[in-house]
């Protein structure tokens, strides 16, 4: 009698963020919500309303979610623990929290050989898909991107998220592209940290500047910081505290700043080291 093939495993990862929640949607629609397991790796850290639209989507899909709790740790507790404030050039907050974790779990939990794994970009984004691909096939793994095979946006995401009587994560309100890692991003660049800044003063000062400040002290460097300076053809380290007070005396600064990559890489490239 022959075999009957084996149905893959679907994993979609999870970021919290609207592109993301919208492929879980569109892969239990497919598959059946059953047949689906959404993951999401907590760096500990997302802005508190995005563990709200996490929860409210996780019941609109009815899927199944995984929460990888890195033990609690957040970004600051991997800067101290391996004695590096990360910056625009070293995520190692990423590496670990993200990449590392979600590999650890997938080797632990499925079968690679009989698993594909959703991932959250779309079409604009096709050739970062490009690079991944091979990267995730040398850890035994095929991923998908359904917003790059059947092209959807945010705007196809938005109109079911209305569907649904759900808000989306309030960073997007602010003018994020992504909405991760709590409006900042190691390697966001000045602009993005500006921006929180004028959206959110309480979360960059209570989570971010603090944050900084407490790595620093636990270093005993005061020499170091996300972010760079390169005003006037020197660069130097520009604190998150530094920032807040130059541009709250003077509001047009570092307005031609260049956006810097920003967050939503954490998945794509599995085997990049730091």
């Amino acid at each position: 009698m022959a075999m009957m093939e084996q149905t893959p495993k679907r994993i979609v990862s999870v970021s919290s963020g609207l592109g993301s929640a919208y492929v879980w949607k569109l892969v239990a629609d497919r598959y059946g919500p059953e047949n689906v397991t959404g993951v999401f790796t907590d760096v500990n850290g997302e802005h508190p309303d995005n563990y709200r639209f996490l929860a409210e989507t996780q019941y609109a899909i009815g899927s199944r979610l995984i929460k990888i709790t890195n033990n609690g740790d957040t970004i600051w507790d991997v800067f101290k623990r391996h004695r590096f404030l990360g910056n625009t050039r070293v995520d190692l907050c990423s590496r670990i929290l993200k990449r590392e974790a979600f590999l650890s779990w997938l080797r632990g939990n499925v079968d690679p050989s009989n698993t594909v794994i959703s991932l959250g970009i779309d079409w604009t984004e096709a050739h970062r898909f490009d690079r991944a691909r091979p990267r995730w096939a040398a850890e035994g793994f095929t991923i998908d991107a359904p917003l790059i095979d059947h092209p959807r946006d945010k705007h196809d995401a938005q109109a079911w998220l209305d569907a649904e009587g759900i808000r989306r994560p309030y960073l997007y309100d602010l003018g994020f592209e992504h909405a991760n890692c709590g409006g900042g991003c190691v390697k966001a660049g000045v602009k993005q940290f500006k921006r929180l800044l004028a959206g959110d003063r309480r979360w960059y000062i209570n989570w971010w500047e603090k944050g900084e400040e407490d790595v620093r002290r636990h270093l005993g460097r005061d020499d170091i910081a996300i972010l760079r300076d390169r005003r006037g053809g020197v660069t130097r380290p520009l604190t998150l505290r530094e920032l807040r007070e130059q541009v709250e005396a003077q509001p047009d600064l570092f307005d031609d700043e260049p956006e810097g990559p920003g967050c939503g890489v954490c998945f794509l490239e599995p085997g990049e080291a730091a």
